[in-house]
């Protein structure tokens, strides 16, 4: 687990997780309203490069943001209002999946059938009094085995 203090800390962990990631990654988010899973997106757009700016793609459902200097693209994406399995393959996002980096928010029970690997990523608030959050960090797959996935 890793202790996030503020939104900033949060951006500079999405920042600090980017290197880990290549082409063909799908990293799920899951936390409440509120919990930073934006935020965190906004650090890996920076860490992997890519036009921006990061925001939430809550009424579009999904965005891409092409690299700038040839990295792969992030796509982003909202599964806040998708209701089950059968709306996430209709986003194709298998089409995409092989040639960038898919990050799924609210993706939780939604897109696993996707891909084998994973990387699963829960943001919980430590309290409303403050802004500190705790993010679990799991890799699934194969792919994961021996990432070292607390970045320093």
């Amino acid at each position: 687990m890793i202790t996030v203090s503020d939104a900033d800390a949060m951006r500079d962990l999405g920042r600090r997780l980017a290197p880990l990631l290549r082409a063909g990654d799908l990293v799920v988010l899951s936390g409440g309203l509120g919990a930073g899973k934006t935020t965190l997106v906004q650090g890996l757009g920076i860490g992997l490069d890519i036009r921006g700016p990061v925001t939430s793609p809550t009424f579009v459902i999904a965005r891409v943001h092409p690299p700038l200097h040839g990295g792969p693209p992030l796509v982003h994406v909202d599964a806040y209002r998708i209701g089950d399995v059968a709306e996430v393959d209709d986003l194709d996002l298998d089409a995409t999946l092989a040639d960038s980096v898919t990050v799924v928010e609210w993706g939780e029970g939604k897109v696993e059938g996707l891909t084998e690997d994973r990387l699963e990523l829960r943001i919980d608030r430590e309290s409303d009094a403050d802004e500190t959050r705790t993010v679990t960090v799991t890799g699934v797959g194969a792919r994961w085995d021996g990432v070292r996935l607390d970045p320093a």
